[in-house]
């Protein structure tokens, strides 16, 4: 070997470069990573260091990424898309809002590549006000829906939504009632109460008026849940409903009406809390509304992120999905960050989820809009508008470090768990892996990469959260 080649060898590490006798030059495989710290000094930041795997074992702790076991397809990451997120999107000057969404649903340059949203059907707790797609002044009923309109959709959700299909024709979006119009209800209140026998198939033909609606502006509504957090009926707006109807209104109201209007939007049970699995496993037992099931969906304000497994281990052929979770606007970034990122990216997905979503898109600098008797006052957006000005919260980071990186179609792919090193691996459709990685340790802590028999060094600061592509 001539000192020249010597000395080019000798750089190999440093550049990348893997120098051949011949005079030729090959790239090495090598790992980009990007970093988030808890303190922020680092936020979805590109590290100008490439890992490169090599045959030393450096004796750390190893996490193993291994292609050859598949598991769930990935549907997207993001948010939901209240309305108050799309009022003050809608609020900010043409040039700033079409930047800022670019941004938002785009991967280019600092894009995080937002590829799923939740919209609520009617009004949420993040609205301004109260209102649903059919009200009618009281004591009065509309069960011919002939009244129904999104017509409120039209100053500030639906424009929004337009920009954001324009920009990204393939997101998906998921649809969720937080109460049916009024005068379907026991109570004829917005707060509590629950459907009405008699207005099952009323409440299935709505669904059904929402999604051709929504189509002919341009929207497709990829999947809905029946109902936002069916056991909580405090919050403003609300609604209770309890398994065993959900089960009825599925298999003998929405399930056939969507069959008969041809609409292949899916049906997704629960929408609720990791604490109640038995609540989707009941409904799925039933073997009239099975069929019309594509899965089930969880928030985690309370229960374990493991309850999706035990969904799936019972009912492997229905979907998993993951669609809310808050980031408190008096909690602290480090934790909010941290925790978020271990037990929804990382959890969520591990767990069988086909997506994640936090809650919600944006909000102002003191947490509005929300309704009154029961809305969220400290709901942290994943942006704060504060007017003009557009900051980026631990949630925007969270989603950012999968969005950006594991499109849709991606598939989860095996890796191991060493000590508080929590990660998930996946394979996207372009042959690249990504594996995101949280130290939930109090120190720093050393560890190996190892693919295809080849490790790479890496390390994590206490707290840190990295994504790693090759």
């Amino acid at each position: 070997m001539n000192k020249t080649f010597q000395l080019l060898c000798c750089c190999a590490l440093l550049t990348g470069i893997i120098p051949i006798a011949n005079g030729q030059q090959r790239k090495a495989q090598g790992i980009s990573y990007w970093l988030t710290s808890p303190d922020k000094s680092m936020a979805l930041q590109k590290q100008p260091a490439t890992l490169l795997f090599s045959a030393t074992n450096k004796g750390t702790p190893v996490i193993e990424v291994d292609a050859s076991q598949s598991f769930q397809s990935i549907d997207g990451f993001g948010f939901t898309l209240t309305g108050g997120s799309a009022t003050l999107i809608n609020k900010l000057p043409a040039a700033q809002q079409q930047a800022l969404l670019k941004e938002l649903f785009l991967t280019k340059g600092n894009g995080i590549g937002i590829s799923y949203l939740r919209l609520s059907v009617g009004a949420s707790d993040l609205s301004a006000d109260v209102f649903t797609y059919d009200d009618m002044p009281n004591g009065q009923t509309d069960p011919e829906l002939k009244h129904f309109n999104i017509d409120k959709e039209k100053k500030d959700l639906i424009p929004v939504l337009q920009k954001i299909v324009a920009l990204n024709p393939a997101i998906k979006i998921l649809g969720s009632p937080w109460t049916p119009p009024t005068w379907m209800k026991t109570n004829q209140s917005f707060i509590g109460g629950s459907l009405k026998p008699e207005y099952y198939d009323a409440y299935a033909r709505y669904f059904v008026k929402y999604i051709q609606t929504m189509k002919a502006a341009g929207i497709t509504i990829d999947a809905i849940t029946i109902q936002n957090e069916p056991l909580h009926p405090r919050n403003n707006p609300s609604m209770l409903m309890l398994a065993p109807d959900q089960a009825i209104f599925i298999k003998n109201h929405l399930g056939p009406v969507f069959k008969k209007a041809g609409i292949t939007t899916k049906i997704v049970l629960y929408d609720h809390n990791c604490d109640k699995p038995e609540y989707p496993i009941s409904i799925l037992k039933d073997t009239a509304a099975y069929p019309y099931v594509d899965g089930s969906a969880f928030h985690l304000y309370g229960g374990t992120i493991d309850a999706l497994s035990t969904v799936h281990d019972q009912f492997p052929a229905k979907n998993l999905y993951f669609t809310e979770q808050w980031s408190d606007g008096k909690g602290d970034f480090s934790k909010e960050f941290t925790y978020n990122a271990s037990q929804l990216i990382i959890g969520a997905t591990r767990n069988w989820s086909r997506n994640v979503l936090q809650w919600n898109l944006a909000a102002d600098a003191e947490w509005n809009p929300h309704t009154d008797q029961g809305g969220c006052t400290q709901c942290l957006g994943g942006i704060t508008i504060d007017g003009t000005a557009v900051s980026r919260n631990s949630s925007y980071y969270v989603i950012g470090h999968a969005s950006k990186f594991v499109p849709a179609g991606s598939v989860r792919i095996a890796s191991n768990v060493p000590g508080n090193l929590d990660n998930v691996a996946f394979k996207t459709p372009a042959g690249k892996t990504v594996l995101i990685v949280v130290n939930r340790e109090t120190t720093p802590q050393a560890f190996q990469i190892k693919a295809n028999h080849k490790l790479a060094a890496a390390s994590l600061n206490a707290g840190e959260v990295a994504t790693f592509v090759w």
